[in-house]
């Protein structure tokens, strides 16, 4: 098994770094357009695996696709990363272009490789990453639900001062400060639904906090998160080559599913070998479906603007 991370700054590196650990594959390649900076981490990473008792092979280049060939599943995280006081929407212009390069590049050498799609905004790249490929819908995947739905137990978590692992929760829709749907009356505790433990105000707060997580963080470190983002990929990857079968909400081409055709939006699906395998219908309410809607709106607005780009 093969796995390349193209990307490696923060979250790259920290994917990678994960996937490793995890021995998730034989070999790793993290790859980067500045010199020696894949290099570099992908060295720091090595030296760090004899002491983590992990056995992979980890490579680092400064933009030679040749070594990525015959990747089983690749992640791409390249693009400027956020700043205070940017929106995800405002990558796009310069994102697009590095997202669809590096498609093309990844696809000259390893044509069966499944992607894995992080770069911000993450629903339009997915759509242009499939749009552009022209691979099949499954083994094109947007990461943002299974990161959304990680803030969300986290705050539901603090909220019930629980363990996480004790929480169903998930979000769907967009991977946007005001598109991202916390799915808070199908959350539970145990098997319990978190309402009965839960006021209304209190998971209003839970949800509202949730869908400014990324901003809260890029407000408080200067940059986009890498922690959270990078352990999210490498979850997503672990389901994906051990062919766990994981229900994980995950962005990817609707076709009339969820009442949406012709869009890259976050919603559960089953993740196996071939990629994503099925999408699971959680039945929603008129509210939530409502909610639905206008997310896939505000994205369709978004991929509206990659035909105002020279691509």
């Amino acid at each position: 098994m093969k796995i390349t991370v193209v990307g490696a700054g923060a979250v790259g590196a920290t994917c990678a770094d994960n996937i490793a650990r995890r021995e998730l594959a034989e070999e790793v390649v993290l790859l980067d357009i500045k010199e020696g900076l894949s290099e570099g981490k992908g060295l720091d990473m090595l030296q760090a695996s004899t002491l983590l008792d992990c056995d992979v092979k980890i490579t680092g280049s400064s933009n030679n696709y040749e070594l990525t060939a015959n990747s089983d599943v690749v992640v791409i995280t390249s693009g400027i990363p956020r700043k205070p006081g940017m929106t995800r929407e405002d990558l796009i212009g310069t994102n697009a272009n590095i997202v669809k390069g590096v498609t093309e590049n990844i696809l000259k050498h390893s044509p069966d490789a499944i992607f894995v799609i992080i770069s911000n905004p993450m629903d339009t790249m997915t759509y242009l990453a499939l749009k552009s490929s022209g691979l099949p819908k499954n083994r094109i995947i947007g990461l943002g639900g299974i990161l959304d739905s990680a803030r969300f137990k986290t705050y539901l978590s603090l909220a019930l001062k629980c363990s996480p692992n004790d929480l169903q929760g998930v979000v769907i829709g967009g991977h946007g400060d005001t598109t991202m749907i916390p799915l808070t009356r199908l959350a539970t505790y145990s098997g319990v639904p978190v309402s009965q433990f839960l006021d209304a105000e209190t998971l209003q707060k839970v949800a509202a906090d949730t869908m400014v997580g990324g901003a809260t963080l890029t407000k408080l470190i200067g940059t986009s998160a890498w922690y959270a983002p990078g352990a999210a990929g490498a979850a997503l990857v672990e389901s994906i080559v051990r062919d766990q079968k994981r229900v994980i909400p995950c962005c990817v081409l609707l076709e009339g599913e969820y009442g949406q055709s012709d869009i890259c939006l976050g919603v559960p699906v089953v993740i196996g070998r071939s990629g994503w395998e099925s999408i699971v219908d959680f039945d929603l309410n008129e509210d939530e479906q409502a909610a639905f809607n206008k997310s896939a709106d505000a994205v369709r607005n978004m991929n509206d603007i990659l035909k105002t780009l020279d691509l």
